[in-house]
């Protein structure tokens, strides 16, 4: 299989996408928009991974690329192609489908409890985890749900956290592909920009990781292989 993986910002992990797809032997195409590099035209890869990013789904004049990305992801989705949005992934999508974003509405940061909808424990992708689950959060944008999706997954804070459109398009506004070593990474790296979103992390980073983050390990793994066995 081959599957088209978009990133929106310099600093991109995987992570445990990365994990399921390597599993499968599948090639990537990998597109750097952000640096400049064009979208493809067209949707001959098998599958489209769309990256979270530091930008707003709605920041045309900073990335002039986003509306053509989020008509790529409408056109896969047109042609029957599994196609995955993480966090700005996600936003892009409902904007895709004429969603609302709505800028600092929501934040979200840390190890969260999400819970499945009723619809989200019968779906074929969801249905892999448990009714509520920990997993790692980075946000503070939300939207409304485009017309016609299928809403899976909410917290309090932002009620929109997982929606399928279609077989096998899917929206989450968490970081699935978020492993341990993941969040470890962006805590080096970001030290300021996390302790801002969640004052004292830096302090509590190492108990969170060991006790949630290794459970939210274990779904987000299980996450990603259920959506790579729909390529």
């Amino acid at each position: 299989m081959r599957v088209a993986i978009i990133e929106n910002t310099r600093i991109t992990h995987h992570g445990q996408v990365g994990v399921a797809l390597h599993e499968d032997a599948a090639l990537i195409d990998l597109l750097k928009p952000w640096a400049g590099q064009p979208l493809p035209t067209d949707t001959d890869a098998d599958a489209l991974v769309v990256f979270g990013g530091e930008q707003a789904a709605t920041d045309d004049h900073t990335h002039p690329y986003l509306p053509d990305l989020a008509r790529l992801m409408a056109a896969y989705t047109k042609a029957d192609k599994p196609v995955l949005g993480i966090c700005l992934g996600s936003q892009l999508l409902a904007r895709a489908y004429g969603g609302e974003n709505r800028l600092g509405t929501a934040p979200e940061f840390g190890w969260v409890d999400v819970g499945l909808t009723d619809q989200g424990r019968a779906d074929p992708v969801l249905s892999v985890l448990p009714d509520r689950f920990p997993i790692f959060q980075w946000h503070s944008d939300t939207f409304t749900l485009p017309e016609g999706a299928v809403h899976l997954a909410a917290t309090d804070a932002a009620r929109n956290q997982a929606f399928r459109i279609g077989r096998a398009t899917y929206g989450t506004q968490f970081h699935f592909e978020a492993s341990r070593a993941v969040v470890a990474d962006w805590t080096q790296r970001f030290p300021e920009a996390m302790d801002r979103m969640s004052s004292g992390w830096l302090a509590r980073h190492d108990a969170l990781a060991a006790t949630i983050g290794r459970a939210a390990d274990a779904h987000g793994l299980a996450l990603a292989r259920a959506w790579v066995g729909l390529i």
